[in-house]
């Protein structure tokens, strides 16, 4: 389990850095600006509740945490797409969204693993 959180580590931190730079190449107008910060937000929040979920004080902790991770990366999916819609659309836009399509299935399998383990338990 331990290579597993890694990865995702890896993968959501991989993620919000091609996100800030794609950010960064947005138009510079007030919809490019505004879908930009809030796409960023998003993006670099879910990396962040991964990491404090690594570090959660109960497994209740833990999927809490996983579980806010999945709704930042739902949220993300969502401003890409503005993004690819009205602003940028290129290969590394696409891109992305393949990745954070990936990414939001695998932190939904972490979330639904963990619940069962948690009510295994009980």
């Amino acid at each position: 389990m331990e290579r597993h959180r890694i990865d995702i580590q890896e993968r959501t931190f991989g993620f919000a850095v091609r996100g800030v730079r794609l950010v960064s190449r947005l138009p510079h107008t007030l919809a490019g600006g505004e879908i930009g910060k809030q796409a960023l937000r998003s993006a670099i929040s879910v990396g962040a509740n991964v990491e404090e979920a690594d570090a959660a004080e109960s497994k209740r902790d833990f999927v809490h945490k996983m579980g806010i991770a999945h709704k930042e990366a739902r949220e993300t999916r969502y401003w890409l797409r503005i993004i690819r819609t009205t602003l940028l659309d290129d290969e590394e836009v696409r891109e992305l969204m393949r990745e954070w399509d990936e990414l939001v299935r695998i932190l939904y399998a972490i979330v639904q693993k963990a619940q069962q383990g948690m009510n295994n338990e009980l």
